[in-house]
């Protein structure tokens, strides 16, 4: 095993949405693959035709992409590969390593109710009856010959030692009576194939590892490392789901997550490297050991993600926010128009610190793009009593003498002419803050001054004094 190239997989069944907790497996498979300079495989299990849909393949490609885990190869999908997971099967059977079971229904159900009576799993008779024996017109599956005796030790690099005793693992079903292979069998015959080295999944997959490494060894195939993530649960320590919110990769998009900071957010979901929070791919790469994935279970943590949101927001290029901005105004039907795209540059900068979400920021711009006259809250134009209106009149005339219309300086302004009216920023901010922004978000006095510019800046003013008198 230590002389083959590194191949890890991640192999998601398409029938529903791509889970928050199958994007977290990906990504340390990605991670490990990356990090050792293996390869990062993806495999499409999608032999439940009934519930495996085209939207949901589309899916699962589509989070993979939007996450930035683009498989190293092309993917393979499961069920075209029945006929290989059944001659894998005749080869079980010419080494002896499986065999033909032909119980009844009802020899069966007697089987399992003696077993569940003696507390022993099942074995059927046919496991030790000679070839002569088979009736070829009488249906059958095919069972694996489990060893029935010692141990089958999984070396877990996250669990650690698990050890399954053999008298407790079944003869489990390789092919059914119709010849369609079962799960466990598929997704060895498929691992092996691909080259697959490392198997890094959930844990709900432990009690199959024992069952597949039996499997391997009945094709006396190398038998892969093993390591089983635990599950990701809501901040209230309970499995996962809707009542926690987003479940889906797809909904951590539209709630205006990046998906650099999911990545970043996800890696600290049961691995970490010292106290750091904050890390870009190529450190993650360079850190990540599947080893140092702790066995407990993860809790999503809502808070520490909009921070680590908020900084990958403040660290992303202008262009790239604008253009996420603009589509989720179209998704709100928000008029735009030509100049719009102006004004988010220049207004961007200046709100994106304070906003945990491209949602977020997209509410933080609205007041920008608004169209004169606004509309102006009750509480607005119950703050535009007389001295208000005269003391906006004379700022609006200082303003209109103001030439480097910048933050630092409008903020000296501001400042100088309270001093010359004798009050606080208190007693102005206020009433100026909603004439420029109708009552919505928007940045301090000057931030929403520099977006809106000079010339709409001093319409706004204007248009609330008339408005008011």
């Amino acid at each position: 095993m230590s002389d083959r190239p590194v191949v890890t997989r991640i192999a998601p069944s398409p029938t529903g949405y791509m889970h928050i907790g199958t994007a977290r497996t990906a990504l340390f498979n990605w991670l490990y693959a990356k990090h050792v300079g293996g390869k990062f495989l993806l495999r499409i299990e999608d032999t439940d035709r009934e519930r495996s849909t085209e939207p949901a393949v589309q899916a699962i490609f589509d989070g993979l992409n939007w996450l930035g885990l683009t498989p190293d190869e092309e993917p393979v999908f499961q069920f075209s590969r029945a006929d290989r997971h059944r001659a894998v099967v005749q080869e079980m059977l010419a080494r002896g390593s499986a065999y033909r079971c032909y119980m009844t229904p009802d020899e069966l159900a007697h089987e399992r109710e003696t077993a569940r009576a003696e507390g022993r799993v099942i074995r059927s008779p046919w496991r030790d009856r000679g070839e002569g024996n088979y009736d070829a017109d009488q249906p059958y599956v095919v069972r694996l010959r489990a060893a029935t005796e010692g141990e089958t030790l999984i070396a877990d690099q996250v669990k650690g030692d698990v050890t399954f005793q053999n008298k407790d693992l079944d003869d489990l079903i390789l092919l059914r009576t119709d010849g369609s292979p079962t799960y466990n069998l598929a997704v060895v015959v498929d691992d092996h194939d691909m080259g697959v080295t490392h198997v890094i999944r959930g844990d709900d997959h432990l009690n199959n590892a024992a069952r597949q490494t039996q499997i391997y060894q009945g094709m006396g195939w190398d038998v892969p490392v093993w390591a089983h993530l635990p599950m990701i649960n809501g901040p209230d320590g309970k499995k996962l789901s809707k009542r926690h919110g987003a479940q889906a990769v797809s909904e951590f998009d539209d709630m205006g997550y990046l998906p650099e900071a999911m990545r970043n957010y996800l890696a600290k979901l049961g691995w970490g490297h010292g106290d750091d929070e904050i890390f870009g791919d190529e450190q993650a790469q360079a850190w990540f050991d599947i080893k140092d994935v702790v066995g407990a279970p993860a809790r999503l943590d809502w808070a520490k993600l909009a921070h680590v949101n908020n900084h990958y927001i403040r660290e992303a290029e202008i262009d790239r926010l604008v253009g996420l901005v603009t589509r989720i105004l179209k998704s709100r039907d928000w008029p735009l128009h030509d100049g719009d795209e102006a004004i988010l540059q220049r207004t961007i900068p200046l709100v994106r610190d304070g906003a945990k979400t491209t949602l977020e920021l997209a509410d933080n711009v609205v007041f920008a793009l608004k169209r004169r006259p606004l509309e102006l809250p009750e509480k607005a134009i119950g703050m535009l009593n007389d001295e208000t209106r005269g003391r906006l009149a004379r700022l609006a005339a200082v303003y209109a003498n103001v030439t480097d219309w910048s933050v630092p300086v409008l903020e000296e302004t501001n400042r100088k002419f309270a001093e010359s009216e004798g009050v606080g920023l208190g007693k102005i901010g206020p009433a100026l803050r909603a004439v420029l922004s109708g009552g919505s978000p928007a940045p301090d006095l000057a931030g929403a001054l520099v977006s809106l510019g000079k010339p709409e800046s001093l319409a706004r003013i204007d248009d609330a004094l008339s408005r008011a008198a």
